[in-house]
């Protein structure tokens, strides 16, 4: 359970070149696996994260809209690449590049999920910071019931201005 007594800072933690970040969870976001590095800059002792929301680390900076597209694309047994801003159990926070793809058992059937997030490129989070703080402002805007709805209509009208899809335009940054 995200500890909602955790203060975000403005301590960055800098992903190191060759590091990957990788958990994986079960069907409902509950972290039943996560590599050293994952821990290290989670903050929390691999106790305390296992059986966990993998959403312990999620940063208020990161609008709901992200996580519901997400999501959704994910349980359609599609992978996902994201930009996320994590925080650390010590309100620090840490950008990373997600990969995340459904986890499939012998019968073809998903039966949780792997994340895989590497240092992400400066000028692609900046592209991204200023975009998820449009889509938080569209999140107030909107009240807690529509939240994601407004959020997500923003980033699909940028998509559909740009001619990109979802995929093509966090690729391409």
């Amino acid at each position: 359970m995200k500890d909602k007594n955790i203060v975000p800072t403005q301590q960055e933690r800098v992903m190191r070149e060759d590091d990957f970040l990788v958990s994986k969870t079960d069907l409902k976001g509950r972290v039943v696996y996560g590599n050293q590095i994952f821990i290290e800059f989670s903050g929390y002792q691999e106790k305390e994260l296992l059986g966990q929301q993998h959403n312990i680390v999620r940063h208020p900076d990161m609008p709901r809209g992200v996580f519901k597209f997400l999501w959704d694309t994910i349980q359609q047994k599609q992978e996902c690449f994201a930009y996320v801003k994590n925080m650390s159990k010590d309100g620090a926070y840490y950008w990373v590049f997600a990969n995340v793809t459904p986890s499939f058992d012998a019968n073809g059937q998903v039966e949780g999920y792997f994340s895989v997030r590497r240092k992400p490129k400066a000028q692609a989070v900046q592209v991204v910071a200023d975009l998820y703080r449009q889509m938080l402002d569209a999140e107030r805007r909107a009240g807690p019931k529509d939240a994601c709805a407004a959020s997500l209509a923003l980033l699909t009208g940028l998509l559909a201005q740009k001619g990109v899809s979802y995929e093509s335009f966090i690729l391409s940054i």
